[in-house]
């Protein structure tokens, strides 16, 4: 099979596509890729990095009126020209397309030439470029059942969220979801990479790669409260994801701390992806944002969170929020009640031991570890009918 894929801005379109790769290998190793992606984005670099063959096209934003249209068409009318041609050399099977206006021109290239477009929509709410290309769209691969309702009926199969590889083995499951018996990141080894207490509750403070400056501050004003919250034994520790543009000051502020409090609080800028598996390992309780891997990666670990919707962008990360926190799986906290209410929901739920316990329950109840193996499926779906159209045609 020949698959081409087409996602970008961000990571967040990217890593479960690059899940959705490693499930295809392990069912048909034969299987051909080619990455059709943005010039200027994180993609090229994080595909490239798999031996994925990338291509870049220009595009531009479908939203928009006035000015900053008349510079997207012609951009999308170039992008689509130049998909075109790579539709046509590389004969694709299948385009998955995860959203994002960088998708646009592999998406119509394809649809032009006959081959089936198939998305794979991340978050549990379409964003503008999903909402229009579902239109030529054969199947839309969603996270839950409750996304179906944005397409036409049949188009949607919920499949979950295709979680990393790596983290998938943390857990203890294959690149399928298939149980593997042992989980490669332990409490052990989070505690020896860490520096950890045993028998220390330990709290997971994330904001994403680049990390999220409101989290990072109403962290860091309230520390030594936090630090002090007894939960199951006296006090907890903090893992600090901070983002590497917040990273000196928070720096600062932890060699302020008296060296007994000091010695439980662990600010890094950013974590690598096996060392992120141990951190989720760990972790009793996780403050972050809610882009659209919450929605895999706290499931397949268990872990009760409390999420902080970004407020300066569309309302997807406060839709995938209040899924989870439907799901009594999670606490949503607003990005301007952080610095008075953060410790006290943070304190409150490390001394409830049993809340935390029906939280994690709840959030590993939606657990789909072979979420890549299901949208692989998805994926030879249309290849098989069109393969079947096309002997009919022959006879």
């Amino acid at each position: 099979m020949r698959v081409m894929i087409s996602g970008g801005g961000t990571g967040g379109g990217v890593y479960p596509a690059l899940a959705v790769v490693e499930a295809l290998k392990a069912r048909q190793p034969d299987t051909v890729f080619l990455w059709v992606g943005g010039k200027r984005g994180p993609e090229r670099d994080l595909v490239e990095r798999e031996g994925i063959a990338f291509e870049a096209v220009p595009g531009g934003p479908i939203a928009g009126v006035g000015a900053r249209a008349l510079i997207s068409l012609p951009r999308i009318a170039a992008g689509t020209l130049r998909a075109l041609g790579l539709v046509r050399r590389f004969r694709p099977d299948v385009l998955l397309m995860t959203g994002g206006w960088v998708t646009i021109p592999a998406t119509l290239a394809c649809w032009l030439s006959g081959v089936p477009v198939v998305i794979l929509m991340p978050d549990l709410e379409p964003g503008g470029t999903i909402r229009v290309l579902s239109r030529v769209a054969a199947r839309v691969a969603v996270v839950a059942p409750e996304s179906a309702r944005f397409f036409r009926p049949g188009q949607a199969i919920e499949t979950g969220y295709p979680v990393r590889p790596a983290l998938l083995r943390a857990a203890g499951y294959d690149v399928l979801g298939q149980p593997l018996g042992e989980a490669a990141a332990t409490r052990e080894r989070a505690r020896k990479r860490f520096g950890l207490a045993e028998g220390m509750l330990t709290l997971l403070v994330s904001g994403g790669s680049t990390g999220a400056r409101s989290i990072n501050r109403a962290l860091t004003t309230s520390l030594e409260r936090i630090l002090a919250c007894e939960g199951d034994g006296p006090g907890c520790q903090i893992i600090h994801i901070s983002g590497r543009l917040d990273q000196e000051w928070v720096q600062r502020r932890a060699d302020e701390l008296p060296p007994e409090l000091a010695a439980r609080y662990h600010p890094v800028a950013y974590l690598h992806t096996d060392d992120m598996a141990l951190a989720l390992a760990a972790a009793d309780l996780v403050v972050s944002r809610a882009g659209a891997s919450t929605l895999g990666e706290f499931p397949l670990f268990g872990l009760p969170a409390i999420l902080v919707p970004y407020p300066h962008a569309w309302r997807y990360q406060k839709t995938n929020a209040e899924y989870l926190v439907s799901r009594r799986a999670a606490l949503r906290l607003d990005d301007d009640r952080l610095e008075e209410d953060l410790a006290p929901l943070v304190c409150g739920l490390l001394k409830d031991g049993d809340r935390r316990e029906r939280m994690a329950a709840s959030c590993r109840a939606l657990r789909r570890p072979d979420a890549a193996a299901r949208v692989a499926e998805v994926l030879a779906g249309p290849v098989q009918a069109a393969s079947t159209e096309s002997r009919g045609k022959g006879t």
